[in-house]
């Protein structure tokens, strides 16, 4: 392997989508950990406020201005920010009732999802052995979820469904890498969140609609949480690290080709297993150990083709 790939824009995306992983850990921790006190459209809406505060000072300091922040294309923020609102709810949803590990695992799709949509949507070039990888992914994904069988738990299909809207995300990001900054992305996502969650504060902060027998809809429809000074801590981590992995994801996909920056994302995936035993105690089942080491090799396969393949040359990096 050339050391030249270090030097590339494509090493670039790599070590952005890493710290991304890193960040998005340690929001998903916290969130687990608030889930029993405060709804989720509160605690996102918190998030998103300190998060927009964060992205706002940084352009600042760079000695940018408001302009950092004007865009022709804001129809395709707001879609793709529809998409990030997905991606997060669902994911969130099934973290309150899921073991942490597991959730991560199915999430992990995502990956060879971002895989096909690239060859749908990007039209990138991917051969037999990563379709053979894509394969392998989804086979992990069905031992976990085992459909038609009396393990089966409709709340695994949470994680599945933030997948697809997380891999539409990115595909949407690569569409927009030469035309916006990874903090403007950032930006509007931040945005949309805060939007959002207003709306379902609006409609159904009160409680009046909430389903105490589901953990996941009483976690979503639930009357807001009386503040815990705290939690604080929580929150201002939650907006923190959300903001640099949301900075760090767009920047990932707007330097790297998709199907190259996804499977290391997958730094994630060890890391629930080993949060889920050390903060919950939630030791991952055979049927987990199994079903995650497919979706783990499916992206690290993916990865060594591309490595196998990759372009001479690199294409000239976009504006920052």
């Amino acid at each position: 392997m050339s050391f030249t790939l270090f030097k590339s824009n494509n090493a670039i995306g790599i070590i952005c989508a890493i710290g991304a992983s890193l960040c998005f850990s340690a929001t998903d921790v916290s969130i687990k950990f608030l889930s029993d006190a405060y709804a989720l459209h509160q605690i996102i809406l918190l998030r998103s406020l300190i998060g927009i505060l964060v992205i706002i000072l940084l352009v600042v300091a760079g000695k940018g201005s408001w302009l950092s922040f004007k865009t022709q294309r804001l129809t395709t923020h707001v879609i793709r920010g529809g998409f990030v609102v997905m991606a997060n709810m669902l994911f969130f949803l099934g973290l309150a009732a899921m073991p942490l590990a597991d959730a991560v695992a199915l999430f992990f799709i995502s990956p060879s999802l971002i895989t096909l949509f690239s060859i749908i949507f990007l039209k990138e070039h991917v051969g037999p052995h990563r379709w053979f990888a894509i394969g392998v992914g989804f086979a992990g994904v069905l031992i976990m979820v085992q459909p038609g069988s009396s393990s089966f738990v409709l709340v695994s299909l949470l994680p599945i469904g933030a997948a697809f809207g997380y891999a539409a995300l990115h595909t949407l990001t690569r569409t927009m890498r030469t035309t916006e900054s990874a903090s403007t992305m950032t930006f509007y996502i931040q945005l949309t969140f805060i939007v959002v969650s207003t709306i379902m504060w609006l409609i159904v902060g009160d409680g009046s609609y909430n389903q105490p027998s589901s953990p996941s809809l009483n976690f979503l429809l639930r009357e807001w949480g009386q503040w815990q000074t705290p939690d604080l801590k929580l929150f201002v981590l939650l907006g923190v690290a959300s903001t640099f992995g949301g900075y760090l994801i767009s920047q990932a996909y707007r330097m790297a080709e998709a199907a190259l920056a996804a499977p290391f994302e997958y730094t994630a995936l060890p890391l629930a297993m080993v949060w889920g035993v050390v903060i919950f105690g939630e030791w991952p089942s055979s049927i987990t150990l199994i079903g995650s080491s497919l979706i783990l090799v499916s992206g690290l396969y993916t990865l060594y083709r591309e490595l196998l393949h990759r372009p001479k040359q690199q294409t000239a990096a976009p504006h920052l």
